[in-house]
C-alpha cells in the first residue's frame, strides 16, 4: 500500500470526474465518487442553482472542487469540453436534448475524448413519452410502483423524503453505472453513455417483490404483507412517551426472544394465525405503551429480538453503535455522515468541505493541464436564462 493510500485518498484516487451543477441525484452521485477518492470538478453556473444555499450548507458538494462556467456562451462550453477531454467520467442532469443544444452532449465530448464515460441522470430517462416532462422524486416513485408500497392500508402512501427516488433509485444507480462503464472503457478503450433514470432505478428496487407477487406470496395492496406493516411482528410501535420502536423479529427464535422480553404470551397468541393478527398487534401495542422508548431500548439492547429505537437525525450520531463505528464525522463544525462503504486498503475520507463556486479554477487548470484557468468567471455574472426549467433531476 502506498503512503498516499494510507492517507485516505480512497479506491478511486486518480479518477477524474466532471460534474455539471444540478440538484438531487447528480450531486449526490458525484459526492459518492468524491468520497471514494475521485477528483471531482463541479462546473457551477453564474447565478447558482436552486435552491439557493450558502456554499458550505450543501454537504453533497464536499470533497469536490469547483469552476464557474456559463455554458450558454461559446467560451464556457469550450472550456467545459476541455475538462471533458481530460476526464474519465462526466455527470449531467439536464433534460434530454439540453446538453446537445449547449454543445456539450455525448457526441461533442466523445469527439474530444472517446474513452469518456458520459453519465446522464434524469427522472424519466432519455426517451419515452414523459422524457421531456418535469418531475421530482415523488412523481417518479409514484409511477414505478415503489411509492404505492409505503404507508398504512388506509389513507395516502407515506413520504420517504427524497431518499428512495433521488438517491437510492437515481444516484446510486448512476454511480454503479458509470463505474461499470469505466471498467469497460479501461478494458476496451471505448467510453459510452449511461442513461440512469430514477423511475427505472426505483422500479428495479422492487424486483424481489415482483417475484413474490408472481408467486402469489405478495398482495398488491398496502399493509397486507409480511414486510409492509401487515405483520404485527414487523412494524413500528408507540411507547408511553410518544417515542417509537421498530420491531422486526421475523425468525421464530428471534420472535421467541422478543416475546419473552416484551412479556408476551407467545403460546396464547399464535403468530402464524393471520386471523388473530389484529389481536396480536393490539397486545404488542399495549405492552409497548407501558414504558418509554428509551426504557424499552435498554431492555432489548443486548438481545437478538430485532428491536431498535426510532431515532431522529440529531439523535442518530449519538447512538453508541454508530459512535463506535464513527458512522458520522465532523468537519468544519458540521456533523455529517462519513463516507461509505469502508475499504481495508484504500480508506475514504472527508478531505475537504463543500466546494465554493469558482474557487478552484486555477488549481484545476494546473492539475488537469488546461491551457488557462477555466471557470474563473466572476460570481456576479448574469445568471443563464431559463436555467431551472432545463433540469429534470430532484
Amino acid at each position: 500500500m502506498t503512503a498516499a493510500k494510507q492517507r485516505g485518498d480512497g479506491p478511486l484516487d486518480g479518477v477524474r470526474v466532471v460534474e455539471f451543477a444540478g440538484i438531487g441525484p447528480g450531486p449526490f452521485a458525484a459526492m459518492l465518487l468524491a468520497d471514494l477518492g475521485a477528483d471531482v470538478v463541479r462546473v457551477d453556473r453564474p447565478g447558482g442553482t436552486w435552491p439557493p444555499l450558502p456554499p458550505g450548507a450543501d454537504l453533497t458538494h464536499r470533497n469536490k472542487r469547483s469552476v464557474l462556467l456559463d455554458l450558454k456562451t461559446p467560451e464556457g462550453a469550450g472550456q467545459a469540453l476541455g475538462l471533458a477531454a481530460r476526464a474519465d467520467i462526466l455527470i449531467e442532469g439536464f433534460r434530454p436534448g439540453v446538453a446537445e443544444r449547449l454543445g456539450i452532449g455525448p457526441e461533442d465530448c466523445h469527439a474530444r475524448n472517446p474513452r469518456l464515460v458520459y453519465g446522464r441522470i434524469t427522472g424519466w430517462g432519455q426517451e419515452g413519452p414523459l422524457a421531456s416532462r418535469a418531475g421530482h422524486d415523488l412523481t417518479y416513485l409514484a409511477l414505478s410502483g415503489a411509492l404505492g408500497l409505503t404507508g398504512p392500508a388506509t389513507g395516502p402512501p407515506a413520504f420517504p423524503a427524497n431518499l428512495l427516488g433521488d438517491y437510492a433509485g437515481g444516484a446510486l444507480y448512476l454511480a454503479v453505472g458509470v463505474l461499470a462503464a469505466l471498467h469497460h472503457a479501461r478494458a476496451h478503450g471505448r467510453g459510452q453513455v449511461v442513461d440512469a433514470a430514477i423511475v427505472d432505478g426505483a422500479a428495479h428496487l422492487t424486483t424481489m417483490l415482483h417475484g413474490l407477487l408472481a408467486a402469489g406470496a405478495w398482495q398488491d395492496r398496502r399493509e397486507a404483507n409480511l414486510l409492509d406493516g401487515g405483520s404485527p411482528y414487523y412494524g413500528v410501535y408507540t411507547a408511553s412517551d410518544g417515542g417509537h420502536l421498530a420491531v422486526g423479529p421475523l425468525e421464530p427464535r428471534f420472535y421467541a426472544e422478543f416475546a419473552r422480553l416484551l412479556g408476551l404470551d407467545a403460546a396464547a397468541l399464535d403468530r402464524e394465525d393471520r386471523a388473530r393478527w389484529p389481536e396480536l398487534r393490539a397486545e404488542i401495542a399495549a405492552r409497548f405503551a407501558t414504558r418509554t422508548r428509551d426504557e424499552w431500548a435498554e431492555i432489548f439492547a443486548a438481545s437478538d429480538a430485532c428491536v431498535a429505537p426510532v431515532l431522529s437525525l440529531r439523535e442518530a450520531p449519538r447512538h453508541p453503535h454508530l459512535a463506535a463505528r464513527a458512522t458520522f464525522a465532523e468537519q468544519a463544525g458540521v456533523l455529517q455522515p462519513a463516507p461509505a462503504p469502508r475499504f481495508s486498503a484504500t480508506p475514504a475520507a472527508l478531505r475537504r468541505g463543500p466546494a465554493t463556486p469558482g474557487a478552484d479554477a486555477a488549481a484545476v487548470a494546473r492539475d488537469w493541464d488546461l491551457p488557462g484557468p477555466a471557470g474563473a468567471a466572476p460570481a456576479t455574472a448574469a445568471a443563464p436564462e431559463s436555467t431551472q426549467p432545463e433540469r429534470q433531476d430532484g
